[in-house]
């Protein structure tokens, strides 16, 4: 995989996407667990975009492990790093917890009750993945914009 895209690093490129992909996945998810209407208007669409964030999240860390070899070490590029590291786990979660909620409605709708006690330990489960992999995303971003510009001095650029 080439290091740039047209002279930009691809690690700040594929980041963007994902953290734009995983919060919607996060977001229907939820809503799909949580609101019965939305998961049937919704159909596998949560699995779905929850698919793409899977796929993201080993771009992103192997993009930034490229780019880790082009920048200096530092304290907060390690925390950074150990951080996109605790993400996959949380990604596999919601993608679980995804698929298992569509199959739970698609039986449902295909006349194959569901006990109430599944329904409701998967609506859990969701809220549980939805949680952790939020977090994760939001300590991985801050962990990284810190990393990116905690040596940087704005106020010589401040207009007076």
């Amino acid at each position: 995989m080439p290091n740039d895209f047209y002279g930009l690093p691809l690690h700040p490129l594929i980041v963007h996407a994902t953290v734009v992909m995983i919060p919607l996945a996060a977001l229907t998810v939820l809503l799909s667990a949580l609101w019965p209407r939305f998961r049937a208007w919704s159909g596998p669409l949560p699995a779905g975009i929850s698919l793409i964030g899977l796929i993201l999240v080993p771009l992103s860390t192997s993009t930034g492990e490229t780019l880790e070899k082009h920048v200096a070490t530092s304290a907060l590029l390690e925390e950074h790093t150990k951080l996109a590291d605790g993400l996959l786990p949380w990604m596999i979660a919601l993608f679980t917890v995804a698929v298992i909620g569509y199959a739970i409605h698609w039986r449902s709708k295909h006349g194959h009750s569901m006990q109430r006690a599944v329904t409701v330990v998967a609506a859990v489960l969701a809220v549980v993945a939805v949680v952790g992999t939020t977090a994760q995303v939001a300590r991985i971003g801050h962990s990284g914009a810190k990393a990116a510009w905690d040596d940087t001095d704005m106020s010589s650029t401040a207009r007076p």
